[in-house]
């Protein structure tokens, strides 16, 4: 079972690094709007509409995966028209970009765009995150019972003392209806969906071209900030509050001391490191983490009320 896991995850790497975003670069240099701060990308799929940034482009179409020329409007972008060899693009990031774009000219807004289809695909998810919650609602049932393990092996580190604890505690997932690997579902199907979204985002020149409320989509809040825009920073401090509230739900219910402390510095730092990259990431990204983080939360918070009541 184990090997088969490590296949998966070995499949899902190599997937992900054949169609990743390629940065423009001029030599070493990576090629930045300087008007919004976005590092631009050479692998897009299809044409700007902003002139600045289409001569921006045009300036290093030799650079370009595929040639200004060929690519099409935005507008009338399908994921059959553009010919990049990737699996990892044509399942996954040209579908997405194509519903963001569809969904964005629908209502006039691509930041509103980008926001409702990460909402989307939160809700797809929905059964998997029930699963998971049921677990993790398990586990914390189960918590007395391994303690209880754990003490009565404790300081013995025999082959038969080893295979013994391991058995029992086993015995106890089952009792409890625990799977251990089930626990990771969630975040391995997670993963190719959410770096799927990022790469569609990035890849997407209308996406950066629109504005949601005063801010412009391909900006980043570093260059929003040092422009006076200060709602950036509302958007900063929102990134960190909606992360640090989705990490605490994770953690709470922990029951052993000594590993709460440890996820609590992890998520600490973790969260420390997902502000600062948050400075120079376009605003597009920044609003699909603040609203699927701040969903994720309630949904997880309805879910363990509805469980709580079945029990």
């Amino acid at each position: 079972m184990k090997k088969k896991y490590k296949l998966l995850i070995i499949a899902f790497l190599l997937l992900v690094c054949t169609g990743c975003t390629k940065q423009l670069k001029d030599g070493k240099t990576v090629v930045t709007n300087e008007s919004t701060g976005q590092s631009l990308t050479a692998n897009i799929i299809c044409k700007p509409s902003d002139e600045n940034l289409y001569n921006k482009y045009e300036e290093y179409d030799s650079k370009l995966q595929v040639s200004l020329e060929d690519l099409p409007e935005c507008k009338n972008f399908t994921p059959n028209k553009i010919k990049y060899k990737s699996l990892w693009e044509s399942i996954f990031i040209k579908p997405l970009a194509w519903l963001i774009l569809k969904f964005g000219y629908l209502v006039k807004n691509m930041g509103i765009a980008v926001m409702v289809i990460g909402l989307i695909i939160r809700l797809v998810m929905l059964p998997i995150q029930i699963k998971t919650v049921k677990q993790s609602e398990n586990m914390k049932k189960a918590q007395p019972a391994i303690a209880k393990i754990e003490k009565k092996y404790e300081n013995k580190t025999d082959q038969d003392s080893l295979m013994a604890k391991s058995q029992e505690t086993m015995m106890v997932y089952k009792k409890y209806g625990i799977n251990p690997v089930s626990g990771c579902l969630l975040a391995f199907i997670q993963l190719p969906l959410f770096f799927a979204f990022l790469e569609a985002i990035n890849r997407v020149p209308a996406i950066f071209e629109g504005k949601f409320l005063t801010m412009n989509l391909g900006m980043t809040p570093s260059t929003g900030i040092a422009q006076h825009n200060y709602i950036y920073i509302i958007l900063i401090i929102l990134i960190i509050v909606s992360t640090y509230l989705s990490f605490k739900i994770t953690m709470k219910g922990q029951q052993n001391n000594e590993m709460a402390d440890q996820m609590k510095t992890m998520y600490t730092f973790m969260i420390l490191m997902i502000a600062f990259a948050s400075l120079s990431l376009p605003t597009a990204i920044a609003l699909y983490w603040i609203v699927t983080n701040a969903f994720a939360v309630v949904q997880q918070l309805v879910i363990k009320k509805v469980i709580e009541k079945r029990i």
